[in-house]
C-alpha cells in the first residue's frame, strides 16, 4: 500500500532530508595529525595563533639583531694572548655605543677588526685575517710609548700594570702614536701578536669596549677591565 511504499523509499535513503550532510563533511576532513608536514605548517601560518606567534618571533628577532648591531654583542676568547685577564673559553659582552661619544683611554680592553698590517703578516687568505681581535689600549694619540727592561713607559712614566702575565721580553720604541690611532698590546706580553709587531691600530677599527665576562659562571665579572 501507499504507506508501505513511503516507508521503503525512506528506508532506502541513507540520508533522509539531508540531516546528516554536515556530519559526513566533517568525517571527510583529515585531522591535523594525519596531514603532511608542509600542510601542517601552512595551516599553522593561516591560524590566528600562528599569526600571533610569527609576529612575536619576528619582533623578538628584530630587537635582538638591533641590540647586537648597535649596542652590545657577545664575544668568545679563543687564545691566551690576554691571559690572565681572559682565559680560553671566556665569553664576554662588548659594548658598542660609547665609542661614538667618548674617546678611548689607556688600559681599556677593546675588540677590533684587524688592521691591514696584521693581515699582511698572517696572510689575507688566513682565517685569522678575518677574525676580530681583543687587546688592551696602552697608548692613545699623542702619547710617546716605549717598552724597555720589560716595562711599559708612556710619556716617560713607567706604567703600573697588575693585569699583565709577565714582564715583556722585548724592546720597543720609543714611538709617537699618530692622530686617529691607538697602540694595543696583549696582557700576555710575550705570547701576543699585537701592536709591538704590526704597529698602530686605527681607532675606527674598534668594534667596542669589553665590559664584563658573563661565562663561565665562576669567571663572571669585570676583573682587569678598566
Amino acid at each position: 500500500n501507499r504507506n508501505t511504499r513511503l516507508f521503503a523509499v525512506d528506508n532506502d535513503d541513507p540520508n533522509p532530508g539531508g540531516l546528516n550532510q554536515w556530519e559526513d563533511e566533517n568525517d571527510r576532513k583529515k585531522s591535523f595529525n594525519e596531514i603532511g608536514f608542509f600542510d601542517q605548517v601552512q595551516e599553522w601560518f593561516a591560524s590566528d595563533e600562528g599569526k600571533e606567534d610569527v609576529k612575536t618571533y619576528t619582533t623578538s628577532l628584530a630587537v635582538a639583531l638591533l641590540l647586537r648591531l648597535l649596542i652590545i654583542e657577545p664575544r668568545y676568547i679563543p687564545s691566551l694572548s690576554m691571559y690572565p685577564t681572559f682565559e680560553v673559553g671566556d665569553q664576554l659582552a662588548v659594548e658598542k655605543v660609547t665609542k661614538r661619544i667618548r674617546p678611548f683611554s689607556r688600559n681599556e680592553v677593546v675588540v677590533f677588526n684587524p688592521p691591514q698590517a696584521f693581515r699582511e703578516i698572517v696572510g689575507d687568505s688566513s682565517r685569522k685575517a678575518k677574525e676580530a681581535l681583543i687587546k688592551r689600549i696602552v697608548a692613545v694619540e699623542g702619547d710617546t710609548v716605549e717598552v724597555k727592561g720589560g716595562k711599559l713607559y708612556v710619556n716617560g712614566v713607567m706604567q703600573d700594570e697588575p693585569f699583565t702575565a709577565e714582564d715583556a721580553a722585548y724592546e720597543f720604541g720609543p714611538v709617537l702614536v699618530p692622530p686617529g690611532d691607538v697602540l694595543v698590546l696583549g696582557d700576555n706580553r710575550n705570547h701576543s701578536l699585537d701592536g709591538h709587531i704590526w704597529g698602530f691600530l686605527p681607532a675606527e677599527n674598534v668594534i667596542g669596549r669589553a665590559v664584563f665576562v658573563y661565562w663561565p659562571p665562576w669567571r663572571v665579572g669585570t676583573n682587569g677591565m678598566y
